[in-house]
């Protein structure tokens, strides 16, 4: 799949809800299939586990009452406009714009969880010599693949001139 020679807002907005489409999808089965705690082997490292992560990553502030909810829901959402305007503003900069469009696509996949459970759905559970990753989903993925891109972008970007 190539790129449009002049990539739109349009496409960059289309990827960001496929990656919501794909997140939401992948959750549903998981719900459909698993109880929660229950755990599915994969491979040596990998298994499938239903759990709930009313926190951020790495369950920050999991252990709170529930106004970790409203804020991460706001943020995100507050994050996901800044990131629809400079996609407007630069559709044409492929790296920022694919980066930034996992970034939203992943954030809006988690506010659709706090909102429907109150909590994100995770169910990716990596493993290695009995030291676990916390488990994770789909827009979780989108959102550190985005980040990972964002610092790509920023040290291969060309330094701009200086005007006068």
């Amino acid at each position: 799949m190539t790129l449009a020679a002049n990539p739109t807002p349009r496409l960059w907005f289309g990827l960001a809800g496929l990656v919501v489409l794909l997140d939401q999808l992948s959750k549903w089965l998981v719900l459909e299939t698993l109880h929660f705690g229950e755990t599915i082997y994969v491979a040596p490292f990998w298994n499938w586990v239903l759990t709930f992560n009313p926190g951020a990553a790495f369950s920050f502030l999991a252990d709170q009452p529930g106004w970790q909810r409203w804020l991460f829901t706001a943020l995100a959402l507050a994050v996901s406009g800044w990131i629809a305007v400079e996609l407007k503003r630069h559709p044409g900069q492929r790296l920022n714009a694919l980066a930034l469009s996992l970034v939203m696509g992943g954030a809006l996949g988690n506010v659709i969880d706090r909102v429907r459970f109150g909590a994100v759905v995770d169910f990716i559970q990596w493993h290695a010599a009995g030291y676990y990753w916390p488990a994770f989903n789909i827009a979780d993925s989108a959102i550190t693949v985005g980040a990972i891109l964002l610092v790509l972008a920023q040290l291969t970007a060309s330094p701009e001139k200086e005007n006068s």
